[in-house]
């Protein structure tokens, strides 16, 4: 597919920079060239050389969504923008991808499928359920399910490296169970259903891999970084957000299932090796 026929929302987050490298001639906006939040911009956008509408944008400040003043923000970019692209989508005949998460899931389960119901423990897990859904109403649709996203950006890996570097010895919660997905991967991931053709529908897509608690991976970064895997201090979740009220509740089993995906013939890298590489 040419670059050229693709529009990126988000072009500034860390899923739209690597969106960029892999589509480097696509139509990349962020919200001052496009305000998807705005309905009659939308509307109004020129979309006749369009094919793919990938919309990267979301509100992902998850204790942020729990402050009732910026509800109807958290609102208007995970669902209403959502809702306004896949009607664009709809009346111009495009394909539309976004990025679903697995905060719309309790973590209850050991592994989540595609098709789990919708179980979310908080308000940014509700309004990516609802972006889900709204999604959905368009038929040429992918949605894509990840977690624990690393690219370019501020994200859980640099900042254990700067722990690090400064010699601090952080707690880190050992009861939350996932896998890395690291941006690139989704990128390439979502070029390869577009190019193949792939059923219209949810795929789930992290890293391949042996799922481990965040204090795990923080143990490698650590080594990786010169300093003893013993610095990190395993807590549990309950301990870990005990002294901090302003954090809301996180699903505890984080892993999904990738056999959809893989079905359709990518298989993604081991997140192991993947941050390994990372880290030098």
């Amino acid at each position: 597919m040419d670059d050229k026929a693709i529009v990126i929302t988000g072009a500034n987050g860390q899923v739209g920079r690597a969106l960029q490298k892999i589509y480097p001639q696509a139509l990349a906006l962020d919200r001052e060239q496009l305000d998807i939040t705005d309905q009659k911009a939308i509307n109004e956008f020129n979309w006749d050389n369009t094919k793919v509408i990938i919309n990267a944008a979301a509100w992902t400040d998850v204790d942020g969504a729990e402050n009732p003043s910026n509800y109807d923000l958290v609102k208007t970019v995970n669902v209403d923008a959502t809702r306004y692209l896949a009607t664009a989508a709809s009346q111009h005949d495009l394909i539309f991808v976004t990025f679903s998460s697995d905060y719309v899931f309790d973590g209850s389960q050991p592994i989540h499928n595609e098709d789990e119901p919708f179980s979310p423990l908080n308000v940014y897990g509700k309004t990516k359920a609802d972006g889900d859904r709204v999604a959905t109403t368009t038929t040429k649709h992918y949605i894509i399910r990840t977690s624990w996203v690393i690219g370019d950006g501020r994200n859980f890996v640099n900042i254990m490296q700067d722990l690090a570097a400064r010699g601090i010895k952080p707690s880190v919660v050992n009861d939350q169970i996932g896998r890395l997905t690291f941006t690139d991967t989704l990128a390439r991931g979502i070029k390869h259903l577009l190019e193949t053709g792939a059923p219209y529908g949810t795929y789930n897509l992290t890293n391949e891999g042996q799922p481990v608690s965040w204090a795990e991976i923080a143990k490698i970064v650590f080594e990786k970084s010169g300093k003893s895997p013993s610095d990190i201090q395993p807590v549990s979740t309950a301990e870990y957000f005990a002294s901090k009220p302003g954090t809301t509740q996180r699903p505890l089993q984080s892993t999904l299932d990738l056999t959809k995906i893989e079905k359709t013939g990518f298989i993604p890298e081991d997140w192991r090796d993947k941050l390994n590489r990372l880290l030098g």
